[in-house]
């Protein structure tokens, strides 16, 4: 008897503006005929401020997005910005995605959860932190982390103001960032921003400094897969992804 192929999946992304997108392709390449992966976006200041960022994921913008992705039909949606989601706080990014999957009709998330569920499924407890924001918004990333059980041992902040610039950086800037801002007594190492292009990269920041490396583009399409039940194992995408579908901790484990 043939083996049934496995049904195909479809997991949306709400982006904001544009900047590192092209992750979501590369991603679906990697990954293969099984998963889709679209990204439809949402407009509103790319600047890193707080007041920017509580408007940025404000629910009708993210209901917008969710209308945008209607037509695929996806089992999950997921709000692709890390900053327009901690920014609300523990309780209220629960409130945010709960609000997305009330207007997308399907479980929904955003990158902040996922950075803890991604932590957590690889057994992290301790992090360093290289974030791109300025001072104050990289902040409120860590105590997010604190609430979620992960403990930031540093945190190093990088002042640039919008996303676009980040979206311009050189992969080589990403890997030396990365390297310059591990800490001994971290268990790895988190990049919390979705403007940065990422995800070719994860493999060789490993490799540079010895220990997980998880990413935004990473973490939000890893939680996409495992929130419409299409977790999987895949290679060129880090210490992330190749933990075995099966040993995926359940939520809340």
């Amino acid at each position: 008897m043939a083996e049934q192929a496995e049904p195909q999946r479809t997991i949306g992304f709400i982006y904001p503006d544009h900047a590192a997108e092209d992750d979501y392709p590369l991603a679906e390449r990697l990954l293969g005929d099984e998963v889709r992966l679209p990204v439809a976006h949402i407009y509103g200041t790319d600047l890193h401020a707080v007041e920017e960022l509580l408007d940025l994921g404000k629910p009708e913008r993210l209901a917008e997005g969710a209308r945008l992705l209607a037509p695929r039909e996806p089992d999950a949606v997921v709000w692709a910005c890390t900053s327009g989601s901690f920014v609300y706080g523990w309780k209220g990014a629960g409130e945010q995605a709960a609000g997305l999957s009330a207007a997308a009709g399907v479980p929904a998330t955003s990158t902040s959860f996922a950075f803890v569920r991604a932590a957590r499924a690889l057994g992290l407890r301790r992090v360093a932190v290289a974030a791109s924001y300025p001072d104050e918004v990289a902040k409120l990333f860590v105590e997010f982390l604190a609430a979620g059980g992960i403990e930031v041992v540093s945190m190093s902040s990088q002042d640039i103001d919008t996303a676009a610039e980040v979206g311009r950086l050189s992969p080589e800037a990403v890997v030396d960032l990365a390297a310059a801002h591990d800490h001994p007594d971290a268990d790895g190492l988190l990049i919390p921003d979705t403007a940065m292009r990422t995800l070719a990269l994860v493999d060789t920041m490993e490799e540079r400094i010895g220990k997980p490396v998880l990413t935004a583009n990473l973490v939000t399409i890893w939680e996409g897969l495992r929130l419409a039940g299409a977790a999987r194992a895949a290679g060129g995408l880090g210490a992330l992804f190749r933990i075995p579908p099966a040993e995926i901790p359940a939520e809340g484990e």
